[in-house]
């Protein structure tokens, strides 16, 4: 009797296992090639998420701080920054490259401090778009961060305090690279005392979520060429689009652009390096097939190498910014579901009403209809789901995410006590973007690391709210 029994456990175990991990295939759970290989459904059907050896449950944490809720990983950033520079360097490596590899993180992907300093903590330099933002660099630098080799590339318009703090921090040894965007700055760079980099405006369009018919940054191809000697020259930067939707659309560029460096070098020996910006997508739609980065990473260097030898030019440096890449999987958005109501004239589907707003903490949902990959933190394993669109607590009708006018299954609300969800992928752009339309408020940030769960940002009061327009 007592085998039967043993056996009967060990039948009733291996289901509960097969549901379980049916329900963390049905929500893309575990999946390397979907940013999602550090989270899990635990036996309770409640998301979790692991951090070596560490284990977080998403909805204890809810219950305890509330939602809307950014809970980040820093070791999700530092695991993409040294995989990314590992990667590189081991292509570089087996393809006999002569170049070195350099990872600048942009810092207005997200500028939080929780963000950036793990980034640097792996071996990343920094890209700056602002003279703000080269000020938190000074403040790093002051306060000892990171040490003085680092290197930082600057891009954007150089406004006269932009220039007064990259000569500031060139002064105390820091290597501080302008990126020139236009004539004006050109003439300005006459009396620049160290390395420079001239940005191309390239004559590639590729197909991406964000691309641009018209670019106002840099100089046309001709124009580059047209200028022969350009003083102290070291870095030929282009920038082709965000999120790009294939591995062509990154190496194709690469071609047209090291064509381009060996003219320019024919005249400027001391071009040595090309820094090919970002554009390194993030697969957000976990239901659609997308490129993995150690593939990209190998065409990439590999093209270089066949095309710097079929033009006969020592192969250069190479930079990437890609920031969407490193950032993005490494925080989620959490609200809880406050209420349902039907979708007039849209068939089955209902409005799920959260307590959040896309307008203010996903704004990419409302501005660049931005899909997401979207979870339930509780009731995982239940099957009965409902086709939802969500509903922001704002006023306004554009508060909404409706997976492109399509749905997002989630469990039923009226079979469940409560109910709270995930959005995946929100480390990138949002923080930044963020704002407080119908004055609510920023919510809560989490950070989860060493086991543990700090505040970063405590959820702000009305009062805070309010002093911020004058009240």
């Amino acid at each position: 009797m007592g085998t039967d029994e043993s056996s009967h456990s060990k039948r009733k175990k291996v289901t509960r296992k097969k549901k379980k991990n049916g329900f963390k295939k049905f929500w893309r759970l575990g999946m390397e090639d979907q940013n999602t290989s550090a989270f899990d459904i635990s036996a309770d059907g409640e998301l979790t998420v692991r951090e070596g050896n560490y284990q977080y449950n998403i909805f204890d944490i809810v219950k305890k701080y509330g939602t809307g809720t950014e809970l980040f990983f820093p070791t999700i950033v530092e695991n993409r920054v040294r995989d990314l520079i590992e990667t590189f360097n081991a292509y570089i490596k087996v393809l006999g490259y002569k170049g070195k590899f350099y990872y600048h993180y942009p810092m207005k992907v997200n500028q939080n401090r929780e963000f950036v300093l793990p980034a640097v903590a792996e071996g990343s330099n920094l890209d700056v778009g602002s003279a703000n933002e080269l000020f938190l660099v000074k403040r790093m630098l002051e306060q000892e961060k990171f040490h003085s080799k680092m290197r930082v590339i600057c891009n954007g318009p150089k406004t006269e305090r932009y220039m007064d703090l990259i000569e500031e921090l060139r002064g105390k040894g820091l290597t501080v690279v302008p990126i020139i965007e236009d004539p004006v700055e050109l003439e300005r760079m006459q009396k620049f005392k160290g390395p420079v980099g001239i940005r191309v405006d390239l004559n590639v369009k590729v197909k991406s979520h964000w691309d641009k018919k018209f670019n106002r940054f840099g100089f046309t191809e001709q124009e580059i060429l047209d200028l022969g000697k350009i003083r102290n020259l070291s870095v030929l930067h282009y920038h082709i689009s965000s999120q790009i939707e294939n591995v062509n659309g990154l190496v194709e560029p690469l071609k047209r652009a090291l064509q381009l460096y060996a003219k320019v070098k024919e005249k400027n020996p001391g071009l040595d390096t090309l820094d090919i910006g970002g554009g390194a997508g993030v697969p957000y739609n976990k239901n659609k097939r997308f490129y993995s980065g150690k593939n990209l990473i190998q065409k990439l260097v590999k093209t270089a190498k066949t095309q710097c030898d079929s033009l006969g030019i020592r192969h250069p440096n190479l930079i990437v910014e890609w920031g969407r890449y490193v950032v993005a999987p490494a925080q989620i958005t959490i609200y809880k579901v406050l209420a349902e109501k039907k979708v007039l004239n849209k068939g089955g589907n209902k409005w799920y009403v959260v307590d959040g707003s896309f307008m203010n903490d996903l704004t990419d949902t409302w501005a660049l209809k931005q899909k997401w990959h979207v979870v339930p933190v509780n009731n995982m394993n239940y099957s009965k789901l409902d086709r939802v669109w969500l509903a922001g607590s704002s006023c306004d009708s554009d508060d909404k995410y409706t997976n492109g006018g399509s749905y997002v299954l989630l469990p039923r609300l009226t079979d469940v006590e409560e109910l709270f969800v995930a959005f995946f992928d929100t480390g990138a752009y949002q923080d930044s973007l963020s704002s407080h339309h119908c004055l609510l408020s920023s919510p809560l940030k989490l950070m989860a690391s060493n086991g543990e769960i700090k505040v970063v940002r405590k959820r702000e009061t009305p009062e805070e709210v309010g002093r911020q327009f004058g009240w």
